[in-house]
């Protein structure tokens, strides 16, 4: 696995939000890179984006482990390029919103009792204000992503979009951030010991509504179905196979301190969940 020293300049503060708190986060030499905060983000992070690369998708940002040492204390990571052009700024919908109307997306969600009202309002002003095209599409590859990997992170701090301060132009924003997906948060909602099952039964989506299957559906009946993997179901768990060959800790590694990998329980669960959701989006498949 990489080891990268942070300096302490490039760290980025207020970046990295989640609804869970602020994830370390740093820019430095033309890469972003996350520390692990909740349990296995870099592993998420990875398997997602390795598997979106097998996918009609063709936008998603891919992410790679890395070891983090930052003020003499190294963490678990990964790293993905920097995908803004010059005097591109990330924004969030959050924000997007509350600069042009007067109150923020959340709230405004809130006010919205039927689904398919809070997904069309969304489009409909986002369109209104970027000038966006298919943005329709583009919030349905999310959702459909977030569904299958069951990505509990995608508050509306969490879909943005690129402006650009120059041209004063706004384009969609690649595929990012999956590390609260495949149940990563195991300091919290999902200690190891729990199965699919169980977390499957706590895990609450967003940001439209709280069942991943009914926003899915909606968005499926606005704008049509998108993703695709271009394998069988059953090959769904080769990519952890190849991570477990490279980054695998055993009980000795974990008792002897070292971090610079992912232990079998954590493989196991990744491995399990992804088996499970397979089975049940068969149809998200080529064959």
């Amino acid at each position: 696995m990489l080891h990268v020293e942070m300096k302490q300049a490039n760290h980025k503060m207020g970046f990295g939000h989640s609804s869970k708190g602020n994830q370390m986060k740093w820019m430095q030499d033309g890469y972003w890179y996350k520390a692990d905060q909740f349990g296995y983000e870099s592993l998420a992070e990875v398997v997602t984006s390795h598997l979106l690369r097998q996918s009609n998708i063709t936008n998603a940002v891919v992410y790679e482990p890395v070891m983090i040492r930052y003020k003499d204390k190294d963490y678990r990571g990964c790293r993905s390029e920097n995908f803004r052009q010059k005097d591109e700024v990330l924004v969030p919908l959050e924000r997007l919103f509350r600069n042009h109307t007067t109150i923020g997306l959340a709230k405004q969600l809130a006010r919205i009792s039927n689904v398919k009202e809070r997904i069309k309002y969304t489009e409909e002003v986002l369109g209104n204000i970027t000038k966006i095209e298919d943005f329709g599409i583009y919030l349905t590859k999310i959702l459909e992503m977030d569904t299958f990997f069951l990505n509990e992170d995608r508050h509306t701090n969490n879909i943005s979009i690129l402006y650009n301060k120059e041209t004063d132009k706004y384009r969609l924003c690649p595929l990012y951030d999956m590390g609260l997906s495949l149940f990563a948060d195991t300091k919290v909602d999902f200690p190891l010991e729990k199965d699919y099952f169980a977390c499957k039964e706590k895990i609450v989506a967003k940001p439209f509504s709280r069942d991943f299957d009914e926003q899915l559906d909606v968005a499926n009946e606005l704008y049509g179905c998108h993703l695709k993997f271009d394998f069988s179901a059953s090959r769904i768990t080769d990519v952890v196979t190849e991570l477990r060959e490279k980054y695998f800790l055993t009980e000795e590694d974990v008792t002897n301190g070292r971090v610079d990998g992912y232990t079998e329980q954590e493989l196991k669960r990744v491995e399990d969940t992804l088996r499970y959701q397979a089975a049940k989006y068969k149809y998200m498949f080529k064959f």
